[in-house]
């Protein structure tokens, strides 16, 4: 408010002043003369001061209009001016609005409309780096695959436009489903932005697709490196790449190079059930049973599975059902309140025909969890022990009907799977296999450890070594058959 007053003093003083001054010069006597060729001129005081700033006012004028003159000669030269800029000012202010429109017609799906103002702008604005994107993002949208192709191609000439390029041609590669282009543009793409998550991404599943596990495994430190994946989760996918590694030269015959990489992936992942028993084996064949049970042991122990079981008798595959029992009792020890282990144990006793024990390590979970194995072994329990076969049959036909045994399942899709694989053979996501329950309408047929009731009639002594396929009880098989017929009853 202050200044408002200021303002308003200042202006009332201004006009005093003038006023003051003018009455002065009416006042004053005199005047100017002007002479010339003859003529002569006379002015007062007043009329002199007003043709003075009249003369003021037209040389400002002139001046102005030569400047003009000369600024529109150079504009016309191609000179830049103040009237070259107002010129390029709007260019740019309408090139721009032309941008953001179409920007929000590609953002509300009009691929047409989008590619028009896209077009527009690039004639006012000259900046392809800016509308080629929008064009080639306009004509995917409008399914115009050759336009947009054209336009990414455009893109891979300028150096901070190259990337945008090649990951576009990436992902229309991708969509055609020719995987061995888009591996190369995914390699091109990585390199010119390693940091980049999506690209990491497409690379590692193009890799893993194409099984270069030595490519995948430099995805992943990459990855690491750059922050896109945790410190573990790189660690346990770096082991199933190495168990892959071993797997493949493997199968090539390069059996010591094959062990050392599934040492690695054991190591990095002692609870990853194949690598402990591919690491477990290939000691095996080294006649190093000591080491081959040391790492089974240490896989048990972290998660009970009857493939580690299977691995762990076959290290004896001839010893008498007796020694087995005492073997495997120290194997499991310390997992005896795991499912696994019970089934196991009661199993194991069993096959040396004593249902008591047998009953006693089996407990109570054919009753908490009565999945199809747990109530087959509660069935050989009770055949063994001398029940009806009334009785054993009905808890077989409990068993047909109840949960199915645990299964390698992909995490992400739910397909089942019959053994362990790196990536899924369905939706190819990558370490989603995991042992678990499969739904009743998914399940397959179930990789039980045998109860070897059909070969229960021979000397125990005589049993062949568990864990062998005779004797599994398939779903859709006359289990009661197989149960009450071969198996001695306890006497």
């Amino acid at each position: 408010m202050l200044w408002s007053l200021i303002k308003i003093l200042s202006f009332v003083a201004m006009v005093m002043l003038v006023s003051f001054g003018a009455g002065q010069l009416m006042e004053a006597q005199g005047g100017v003369t002007i002479e010339y060729a003859g003529f002569e001129l006379s002015f007062g005081a007043l009329q002199a001061a007003l043709l003075f700033l009249g003369l003021l006012i037209t040389l400002w004028l002139l001046l102005k209009l030569f400047g003009l003159a000369i600024a529109l000669l150079r504009f016309i030269n191609g000179d830049e001016t103040a009237l070259s800029r107002y010129f390029d000012h709007n260019r740019e202010h309408r090139g721009f609005e032309a941008l953001s429109d179409g920007l929000m017609a590609l953002a509300s799906g009009d691929g047409r409309d989008a590619m028009a103002k896209a077009k527009k702008a690039d004639r006012l604005l000259n900046r392809s780096d800016l509308t080629n994107l929008i064009v080639a993002q306009a004509a995917v949208a409008n399914g115009d695959r050759q336009t947009a192709e054209a336009t990414y191609k455009k893109l891979l000439k300028e150096p901070k436009t190259r990337f945008v390029g090649t990951y576009g041609l990436l992902q229309q590669h991708l969509q055609d489903g020719d995987t061995e282009v888009a591996l190369k543009l995914a390699k091109h793409a990585f390199a010119l932005k390693p940091q980049h998550g999506e690209t990491q991404d497409v690379l590692l599943k193009l890799q893993a697709g194409q099984e270069d596990w030595h490519g995948v495994r430099a995805t992943l430190t990459a990855k690491l490196k750059h922050g896109t994946l945790p410190k573990d989760v790189h660690k346990r996918r770096d082991a199933v790449f190495a168990l892959s590694q071993a797997r493949d030269l493997r199968a090539e015959g390069k059996l010591e190079e094959a062990q050392s990489y599934a040492v690695e992936a054991n190591r990095l992942a002692p609870g990853l059930v194949p690598a402990a028993l591919l690491a477990a084996e290939g000691y095996r064949e080294q006649n190093n049973g000591k080491q081959a049970s040391r790492i089974l042991r240490a896989a048990w122990q972290l998660a009970p599975h009857p493939e580690l079981a299977a691995g762990f008798a076959a290290l004896a595959p001839d010893e008498a059902p007796t020694a087995r029992l005492k073997r495997f009792a120290q194997f499991a020890k310390g997992t005896e309140p795991h499912a696994e282990t019970k089934m196991l144990m009661a199993e194991l006793h069993v096959a040396l025909a004593d249902f008591d024990g047998a009953r006693q390590a089996l407990g109570e979970h054919a009753k908490t969890d009565p999945t199809m194995r747990a109530l087959t072994i509660l069935a050989a329990i009770e055949r063994g022990d001398g029940a009806d076969d009334q009785s054993v049959r009905q808890l077989l036909t409990q068993a047909i009907s109840a949960q199915r045994n645990p299964q390698w399942i992909c995490e992400n899709c739910g397909h089942v799977h019959h053994d362990w694989e790196p990536v899924c053979l369905n939706c190819e996501a990558i370490d989603s296999i995991a042992w678990k329950h499969p739904p009743m309408s998914e399940a397959v047929s179930p990789d039980m450890l045998p109860l070897i009731v059909g070969h229960m009639a021979q000397e125990a002594a005589n049993l062949p070594p568990l864990l062998e396929p005779e004797g599994l009880i398939q779903p859709g098989e006359d289990a009661a058959k197989t149960v009450t017929d071969d198996m001695p009853l306890k006497k």
